[in-house]
């Protein structure tokens, strides 16, 4: 009976740690994390779904590096749940369509997709992609962080500002900081 009692007594220590630590986690991540997932499955129910699946799979899988490096590797974790989420659609509706006719219907369309697309849309495209991605890489590491998530994430400044610790007036400054730049890189001749 004493090496039982033992036993019990480590364990909710182990509990109480992981509980912690999950909710440490859902505090600092959910917010963006939902923003993250709704922005790219438009549904409320889905983009929680992910999002607890993201924990899960951290929970599961903690970061060797002691936190340090915590925020790459959740974001990292939910875009691979995308890719798994995409390959697991694109093969359920692969095979829910294996019939002739719509295979027939299916390269039609096909066809006036890709003769919509030249080469000179897709380089000026590239370009155009090419320069942004330069430009934010002019930017500092934290200042493009934060861009990104307030502008392509919809992540909010209140929630910016808790993830990095930082006011909600320094979001708003770093904001107008990348927009200066990126407006002074595009907008000028």
């Amino acid at each position: 009976m004493g090496d039982s009692t033992r036993t019990r007594s480590k364990e909710p220590d182990k509990t109480t740690a992981d509980s912690t630590a999950a909710l440490e986690l859902d505090r600092s991540f959910r917010g963006p994390l939902v923003a993250y997932f709704l922005k790219r499955v438009k549904n409320r129910n889905e983009a929680e779904d992910l999002t607890q699946e993201v924990f899960v799979r951290l929970l599961n899988h903690p970061d060797k590096n002691n936190g340090q490096t915590i925020q790459g590797y959740v974001f990292t974790i939910a875009a691979n749940l995308l890719r798994d989420r995409a390959k697991s659609v694109t093969a359920a509706q692969h095979r829910k369509n294996q019939s002739l006719d719509l295979i027939d219907e299916k390269d039609a369309v096909a066809a006036n997709l890709v003769e919509d697309r030249n080469p000179e849309r897709v380089l000026v495209g590239r370009q155009a992609i090419q320069g942004v991605l330069d430009a934010l890489a002019e930017l500092g590491e934290r200042t493009r962080d934060i861009f990104i998530l307030a502008r392509l994430e919809k992540v909010q400044h209140r929630e910016i500002a808790a993830m990095y610790g930082i006011s909600v007036s320094a979001v708003e400054k770093m904001m107008m900081k990348a927009m200066a730049h990126l407006g002074a890189r595009f907008l000028l001749p």
